[in-house]
């Protein structure tokens, strides 16, 4: 098979991860006074362990969760979306 030379666009990981990170259906929720950004993650999403906040334990992969970030955070989009933290959808409901 002939091989393309078209150049291909280059990716930043950072950048993939954040357009794949609002690319999902997402909320903004008022905690404790505070603007909340959550966007859910399927089962099929989740590759990685996370540890929860809310309890302390493991997210195992391929469990579904929610990811919360600071929506009204003063350094900044880039800087709230990279404080996220990955949640037990019943732990960030209960907070």
């Amino acid at each position: 098979m002939p091989r393309s030379h078209r150049r291909r666009p280059e990716r930043s990981p950072e950048g993939d991860s954040f357009e794949r990170l609002l690319a999902g259906w997402k909320r903004t929720e008022t905690r404790r006074g505070q603007e909340w950004t959550v966007q859910p993650v399927t089962g099929s999403k989740a590759v990685k362990e996370y540890t929860c906040p809310g309890c302390g334990r493991a997210i195992a992969p391929a469990t579904a969760h929610v990811v919360a970030w600071r929506a009204d955070g003063v350094m900044g989009e880039s800087a709230d979306l990279a404080a996220r933290r990955h949640w037990h959808s019943h732990c960030w409901n209960i907070s």
